[in-house]
């Protein structure tokens, strides 16, 4: 996969240039050729694990680099060469260019699920190489490129093909790394045509252009279904407007994850205002710890009972309190779709856990509650459990593991809520 350095195509001569042509065919011939080619290596039996072991030892000679122990490892725990192995773990290995390259008579040799590049400190043209071969032997379905800042231009370039051509690639993990500029054009470029179903991009500086530059091509794609956007430091102006954009205009997302952002109150409003556009589409809303406060809940509940498809909200970690609770009580009784509600670490007392009670007794389909790490005591669970004798859906509900101390003067009160 190396081709000619600057230097030495300025040697060729001008007669050498003339009667050197390369031309490279359509996309779609060569992501057929891709295929083919990787049918043809299939296709020799001949291949055992032994000569894929010394052919990479081999390679590493060639290249003057000490042949990957970790790789050496897993290389000899694959148990067939013509069916796609589990798993390609290189997170943490160093892998310069010259490493990259020795890896090539693994790739065309062995396919995988999985293939980690997590923190292998890629540098731009070890990166391109790399990617590029991921491409041309259709080496994984899940792709983690995260902790590699250095991938440069040509690194993300590369990236940018492979989502665009691979027939097999349903996952990419890019994590834990600036999306500047180039990266972010590069990625939102591929998106518009990508066969990608999952996407995690936690922790990636998206907030501001790089954001509005990946949703103007989310808008339009209609393949992913879930995608994470934790950590990314999102705000409740422009950064929701833009989330807000991407849902009332993609109703093939699936799976929107937003937690330990600061969507505060006012981002709720532009979040809630777009779900109503979906109809069919999002099914998994996760927006915990995001500043939001029982003031934001005016919004949901106005949003709720419209909703028809949304499976999972998960709230946790916002100031909600008791009135954030009191307030969603009637709507989250006329939805008809949520499983599924997150209330960890909301603020929540007594009082709340009543209210959620008197939900349950009306709710006919909630599956799944989450009250852990509030202040919920024995009033509190008592109003619980004789909501559990009437309700007939919920089939998990998560508490504490311990109870909380109550400070009364006397014995434990069971008849009233002491935390109200």
């Amino acid at each position: 996969m190396t081709g000619h350095s600057e230097d030495e195509t300025k040697s060729l001569s001008v007669k050498d240039v003339k009667e050197k042509r390369v031309s490279f065919p359509p996309d779609e011939e060569m992501v057929s050729d891709f295929v083919e080619r990787r049918a043809e290596l299939q296709q020799a039996d001949s291949l055992t694990l032994t000569d894929i072991i010394l052919a990479y030892k081999q390679s590493c000679e060639k290249h003057h680099v000490n042949p990957n122990p970790k790789a050496l490892d897993q290389l000899k725990q694959v148990t067939c060469v013509t069916d796609r192995a589990r798993c390609f773990d290189l997170s943490g290995e160093r892998l310069d260019y010259c490493s990259c390259e020795s890896l090539e008579e693994i790739l065309k040799s062995v396919q995988f699920d999985f293939i980690s590049l997590q923190g292998a400190e890629l540098e731009e043209n070890g990166a391109s190489a790399l990617l590029d071969m991921v491409l041309y032997y259709e080496s994984a379905t899940h792709l983690d490129v995260s902790a590699n800042s250095g991938m440069g231009f040509s690194g993300w370039l590369s990236l940018s093909h492979l989502l665009r051509q691979s027939g097999c690639l349903w996952r990419l993990d890019a994590c834990n790394m600036p999306m500047v500029d180039y990266a972010a054009q590069a990625l939102s470029k591929a998106l518009l045509t990508s066969r990608l179903t999952v996407l995690h991009l936690e922790n990636t500086c998206l907030s501001g252009k790089p954001l509005f530059t990946l949703v103007g091509a989310l808008k339009r794609n209609v393949a992913l279904q879930e995608l994470y956007l934790s950590e990314n430091n999102l705000n409740g102006y422009q950064d929701s407007m833009q989330v807000a954009d991407l849902l009332k205009f993609n109703n093939t997302l699936k799976t929107l994850d937003l937690s330990n952002n600061a969507t505060s109150d006012s981002g709720l409003e532009e979040i809630c205002d777009a779900l109503s556009f979906q109809k069919t589409g999002l099914r998994t809303l996760i927006l915990s710890n995001n500043h939001i406060t029982h003031l934001g809940m005016s919004h949901l509940q106005n949003v709720l009972p419209r909703l028809k498809s949304l499976e999972t909200l998960n709230l946790g970690k916002n100031n909600l309190e008791n009135r954030g609770i009191h307030m969603l009580k009637e709507s989250l009784m006329i939805n008809r779709s949520l499983l599924q509600l997150g209330l960890a670490a909301t603020g929540i007392t007594c009082e709340g856990a009543v209210t959620l009670a008197e939900i349950l007794a009306e709710s006919p389909q909630i599956q799944r509650l989450d009250v852990r790490q509030n202040q919920v005591l024995a009033g509190g669970l008592m109003a619980l459990s004789l909501a559990l004798k009437i309700n007939r859906s919920l089939i998990r509900l998560d508490l504490d593991q311990h109870l909380k101390e109550e400070k009364t003067t006397g014995a434990l009160c069971l008849s009233s809520c002491p935390c109200d």
